[in-house]
């Protein structure tokens, strides 16, 4: 009977040669609570503020030492936090959008955090965090928003995803019998400038858009392009 080959007991295991982050997360709500658990699943080490006494102790009753009690928009409880090591990434992730760009805003200018991310509540607000600078964001409901435009059929251009960083974003467009775009090879675009075609999905099959690749009706193109091209791109691609 073969033998298996001996598993040195000194080998570091796979968890241990993966670098581990320090993170420090504001907001102890469902979503900051999901990603300590995680965090702390995969090796890492975080801290996670929570102002809400009732949140906090379930969080204390969970995460023990690990969780703290304060406002993390005050200086001494994100420097009680650990703050000032700094952590490799900041998490604002509280359920008020003006404590979140303050959090970050901290974290970025004074502590020179490298690594911030922020939660936006309310869409209605992502200009302010991008007038501040304060990238990457999420936002739940503009999420929501954007799967829900996806399956409403009188929307021809659905956006997908915004880069912000890249001043970029990527657009999924609708191709019909009416399309002067359809039979037309991609070469053969006069396609806006700063825009590019990504993609085809075709009777559920994906392929790369190339420019001898021809549009047909039904297909799902999608494109990256900079903002404030969607009129010239819908115009060109759907002529409406």
């Amino acid at each position: 009977m073969p033998f298996a080959p001996a598993t040195s007991h000194n080998a570091p295991s796979r968890r241990l040669r993966s670098k581990s982050m320090y993170v420090l997360i504001a907001g102890g709500g469902k979503a900051g609570a999901n990603v300590m658990r995680t965090l702390l699943r995969n090796g890492h080490e975080a801290t996670i503020i929570e102002q809400r006494r009732d949140r906090f102790e379930r969080l204390e009753a969970e995460f023990e030492h690990q969780a703290m009690h304060g406002d993390a928009t005050e200086l001494f409880v994100l420097e009680k936090a650990g703050i000032k090591r700094p952590p490799d990434l900041v998490l604002a992730l509280t359920g008020d959008d003006e404590d979140n760009m303050v959090i970050a805003q901290i974290a970025k200018e004074k502590y020179g955090v490298g690594k911030v991310i922020a939660r936006v509540n309310d869409p209605r607000n992502q200009p302010h965090f991008d007038l501040l600078g304060i990238s990457p964001t999420v936002c739940a409901t503009s999420s929501i928003l954007g799967l829900v435009e996806h399956e409403v059929p009188e929307h021809d251009l659905i956006h997908l995803l915004e880069l912000r960083k890249e001043n970029l974003e990527i657009v999924e467009v609708q191709i019909d019998k009416s399309s002067p775009s359809a039979g037309q090879t991609v070469e053969k675009l006069r396609l806006p400038e700063g825009s590019r075609l990504i993609s085809i999905m075709r009777d559920g099959k994906a392929e790369i858009a190339v420019g001898s690749t021809e549009l047909q009706p039904g297909d799902q193109v999608l494109a990256i392009l900079q903002p404030g091209k969607e009129d010239e791109l819908r115009r060109i691609l759907l002529k409406k």
